[in-house]
């Protein structure tokens, strides 16, 4: 079925009643949606609802993370100098604030230090220039986060400088161990010999696990003090931030992990990172991934991206109150121009795509470069690029004739084996299957766009560039009650792997014409009639649409159930999501 905006995929037909079966819930409402999430039976059933830390898996199942841990502790208990070394992202900086407060907790004093690569100037990952450099300022151990896997030369130089390199990463790892960096260890949960039961561990996530074992094996016991425990659970607020910032499957123990993050959230220890929810205007809120997603996480990247990350990894670390609120205030100043830069970039991103026929159905991919589009924020217009032409996008800065840049894609489209089948025209590149980097020279960017585009059009078909929206059910507007939205809500912590539910609503009346909301009537909202009840749907960034719309027209909509709290009276107010008219 067609939406106005998307492709409509049906609910499994199953999802409309039990048939016999167990109730998975005493609300039919969250019985649907519990079998859309392919939640079985009773028991999945409490485990999904009721998520607990004993459902994490043992950190000693990732391959050499116990290895790691002993060297580590080693170092801290012999005073050695030891490094972590980061990326300036969300994930890097959170990893590596994990695994500084572990350490400090430990070996209060020892020197230990977060080391992370500028952006524009050294680039994402190890280099062997950063190793020489922290080995002739006196560093026994270096421990990478959140990169490493795939840095064979500079852990060769690593061993040369007598360094002792424990890397730590979740991105894609090569397929033969001996392919992995000749590195004192190697932690990934997906490395080819990796027994480990779940491997989409964030950088944040691997760290915390390495934090654990650090935790276990410094107490002698796998029960750590409570001093201690109470330490890992604030880490899991840290371990959340990197998890939905780079938008890992919020499944499996990242669903346990976020969720008691997310709670850890309200009343963390850490100086900076309350200093950053007050300057985000989230103080005494209950903080959500989206929360995480659209507020707290953008600031955080904005210093990463518009200059150097390591105020974010000082706010997240040993900071002053006092320092605290200004770093705090200098990431939302930083934030809103990162929004100005990329608007101006987006904008011309998509003159360029529709001039060159990328935007076509013969051309299924956008690869552009531009001389003045900066590198630390092309990664998130690939990503409303994708969002706005349901395709892959890949945008490069071009400068002194190299073309560095990121990759965003679609679900079914792997930009990581993309880039592997266009490897001979690279310098370098690495990633996920939904997000990457990469850089070349410049007089190969044309050889690399057809390629790729080639690639891409054999995985990706034409009906598949119209936008899809998964219904998980349908429901009537009677189900949609506060105390049932508030039950949703607890199904969360929502993001990829664990969608909002999308709630399909059908044979409803336009009982007014469609208001404008916002500045310019950017948005929407709009009154919905049936079964004698009304209800007000809000609907962003559809202003444009409105005219579509009249009033007494029949219409089928699916939308994210919400509630809305205004001076102590709380409604039902649905978002819309997309709407079919009848």
């Amino acid at each position: 079925m067609q939406g106005l905006t998307h492709r409509w995929i049906e609910p499994a037909r199953e999802n409309g009643g039990t048939g016999g079966r167990d109730r998975l819930s005493d609300d039919p409402l969250i019985d649907r949606i519990l079998r859309a999430r392919g939640v079985a039976d009773a028991e999945a059933a409490r485990r999904f609802c009721e998520p607990r830390l004993i459902h994490l898996h043992d950190p000693s199942g990732i391959p050499d993370l116990d290895r790691a841990a002993e060297r580590i502790l080693k170092a801290l208990r012999a005073s050695e100098p030891v490094v972590i070394y980061g990326d300036y992202d969300v994930d890097g900086v959170t990893a590596s604030a994990i695994l500084l407060h572990m350490c400090a907790a430990i070996a209060p004093g020892a020197p230990v230090s977060i080391y992370i690569p500028h952006r524009l100037e050294e680039g994402y990952g190890l280099s062997s220039e950063a190793l020489e450099q922290l080995a002739s300022q006196g560093a026994s151990v270096v421990v990478s986060v959140d990169c490493g896997v795939g840095a064979v030369e500079p852990a060769r130089r690593a061993r040369e400088l007598g360094l002792d390199l424990i890397i730590t990463d979740h991105h894609t790892p090569p397929t033969s161990l001996d392919d992995l960096p000749d590195a004192h260890s190697v932690v990934h949960p997906r490395r080819p010999d990796s027994t480990y039961p779940f491997g989409e561990l964030c950088g944040a996530g691997v760290a915390f696990k390495l934090a654990w074992r650090l935790a276990t094996l410094a107490t002698g016991s796998e029960r750590v003090s409570p001093e201690m425990r109470e330490l890992l659970l604030d880490l899991l607020a840290l371990s959340a931030l990197g998890a939905v910032a780079d938008v890992v499957p919020l499944v499996d123990e990242n669903r346990v992990m976020t969720r008691f993050g997310l709670a850890r959230l309200k009343s963390t220890r850490f100086i900076g990172l309350n200093a950053l929810i007050e300057a985000a205007g989230l103080a005494g809120d209950d903080i959500n991934a989206e929360h995480v997603g659209f507020v707290l996480a953008p600031r955080l990247n904005a210093c990463g991206r518009m200059g150097h990350a390591r105020e974010a990894a000082e706010l997240l670390t040993d900071v002053t109150p006092e320092r605290a609120d200004v770093i705090a205030r200098q990431l939302t100043v930083q934030n809103d121009k990162r929004r100005a830069v990329e608007r101006t970039i987006f904008e011309q991103a998509c003159i360029m795509a529709e001039d060159a026929g990328m935007t076509m159905d013969d051309r299924r991919a956008i690869v552009l470069a531009h001389e003045e589009w900066h590198p630390g924020v092309v990664g998130i217009v690939c990503s409303r690029l994708v969002q706005r032409f349901g395709r892959p996008a890949i945008l490069m800065q071009r400068a002194e004739g190299i073309c560095q840049g990121s990759c965003r894609s679609v679900d079914g489209v792997s930009v990581c084996e993309g880039l592997g089948v266009c490897t001979d025209l690279l310098e370098s590149h690495g990633g996920h299957d939904m997000a990457a980097g990469l850089r070349m020279r410049a007089e190969r960017l044309d050889a690399f766009v057809e390629r790729f585009t080639t690639f891409v059009n054999e995985r990706l078909l034409v009906a598949d560039l119209k936008p899809s929206l998964r219904i998980d059910c349908d429901a009537t507007l009677h189900e949609l009650t506060p105390e049932t939205i508030r039950r949703i809500e607890g199904l969360g912590p929502y993001g990829r792997g664990n969608p909002t539910p999308r709630i399909r609503v059908r044979g409803l009346r336009v009982t007014h014409p469609p208001e404008p909301l916002g500045a310019g009537g950017r948005h929407m909202s709009m009154h919905v009639a049936g079964g004698g009840r009304t209800v007000r749907v809000l609907g962003w960034s559809w202003g444009e649409r409105r005219s579509a719309i009249p009033a007494g027209a029949s219409v089928d909509v699916v939308v994210k159930p919400k509630l809305n709290s205004w001076r102590g009276r709380v409604s039902v107010e649905p978002e819309l999501c997309d709407l079919s008219l009848v």
